[in-house]
């Protein structure tokens, strides 16, 4: 919605955000911000911080008037300069480069019984590791790390190669303290990422497969946008994923009467599953920027003026979502944002909701009986940029 600039209100400022609150729980910040205007200077991250439903979903429709390339990005720093942060016809080119592989059809007819194998082992992993077993650092990461491993086609890679990768690039892109030790370590997965890719392509040139590098050796797209995409795709495609599923058990261990409804009906699964990542967004914030003086939901805002687009607050907004802070598999089904929206929808949407709510939730509750949270070792879920569980002990049987 534009209005003149004299009907509109300045933007506030939330001089009391603190990253390190934000990190720890940003749903009380994300409440308090919310109730006062849908957009806030807050220079902790030295952007405006957008945290309504309605105003997040306009930002995603309107690419002429918030712009994904983003000015000194931080994810352009650690990853290059990828489709996410491009703006059309120059993101539908990239985009395009992932041909099918990511799609329905590839998934059911070719990926699900990989993904159905990685379960298996890693699963048998988790039950050997026992009594202080991790749910996350056992089972999670390393599954959702080789389920992309073979979808992109890193043969030279490990999916501890791929953990590293996707998690030191991602601290980078997250980076807004600025912090010189995050950096280095960005940097060198980043050198790393490139050097596998320039290994890998005369390989898949020769022996091709039905993996995203494989494909993309016969698109006419430079090397350096490879690069960069496929940099993005080892973030994204391995932390959503991984949190999601980490998410959504907790979730359920925490409500055993909606676990009982799951348990009874194996398709309640997906329902499980857009419920969490409306609940906790995996993706919490990332950047646009304001091409010009406009008007956002009543708030005036500066040409160049860098954005947060939360869909972590504006998916818990009250406006839209009855009840917001509770996860509910029972409430009115609406649309989130989890997966962004518009041209830069997450390609990697149906892969999170195959690998996860298909494969990977029913086998966990049918292969560890009473599955429940240790209570002598409190799980923890952290982030604002990007939000999961990074300590999940459990039990079984």
């Amino acid at each position: 919605m534009t209005t003149a600039a004299t009907e509109a209100h300045p933007v506030p400022t939330a001089d009391w955000v603190t990253i390190p609150d934000l990190y720890r729980n940003p749903y009380p910040i994300y409440q308090k911000l919310r109730a006062e205007s849908p957009v806030h200077w807050v220079p902790a991250v030295n952007r405006y911080m957008v945290t309504s439903y309605q105003a997040c979903h306009v930002i995603e429709q309107d690419q002429e008037r918030f712009s994904a390339d983003e000015t000194n990005s931080l994810m352009k720093r650690a990853m290059g300069h990828s489709m996410l942060r491009k703006d059309d016809p120059e993101h539908d080119v990239d985009r395009k480069s992932y041909g099918n592989v990511l799609r329905p059809k590839a998934i059911k007819e070719h990926w699900n019984a990989i993904f159905q194998a990685n379960s298996d082992k890693y699963l048998a992993q988790l039950k050997a590791a026992g009594s202080g077993a991790d749910f996350v650092w056992d089972y999670a990461a390393p599954y959702a790390a080789e389920n992309l491993r073979l979808i992109m086609g890193f043969h030279n890679a490990s999916q501890e190669d791929m953990q590293r990768w996707s998690q030191t690039m991602i601290d980078g892109t997250g980076n807004y303290a600025d912090d010189p030790e995050v950096w280095a370590k960005s940097e060198q997965s980043y050198n790393e990422v490139d050097d596998a890719i320039d290994e890998i392509l005369p390989y898949l040139r020769k022996n091709p497969d039905s993996s995203l590098l494989s494909g993309m050796t016969s698109m006419p797209i430079p090397l350096e946008a490879i690069r960069a995409n496929m940099k993005m795709t080892i973030g994204g495609g391995l932390n959503e994923p991984r949190d999601v599923l980490g998410t959504t058990v907790w979730a359920l261990l925490d409500n055993p009467d909606q676990l009982a409804q799951v348990l009874a009906d194996e398709a309640l699964y997906a329902r499980a599953f857009e419920e969490s990542v409306r609940w906790v967004a995996p993706i919490g914030m990332y950047p646009r920027e304001v091409t010009g003086d406009t008007v956002l939901e009543g708030v005036q805002l500066p040409a160049g003026a860098r954005l947060g687009i939360v869909v972590g607050a504006a998916n818990r907004d009250p406006a839209v979502f009855e009840d917001p802070e509770s996860f509910n598999i029972n409430r009115e089904k609406k649309p989130h944002l989890a997966f962004g929206g518009g041209n830069h929808f997450c390609a990697g949407a149906w892969v999170a909701r195959a690998s996860v709510a298909q494969i990977a939730m029913p086998q966990v509750f049918r292969e560890l009986p009473n599955l429940r949270l240790d209570p002598d070792n409190a799980p923890v879920d952290a982030g604002w940029v990007f939000r999961g569980m990074t300590k999940m002990p459990v039990l079984w049987g």
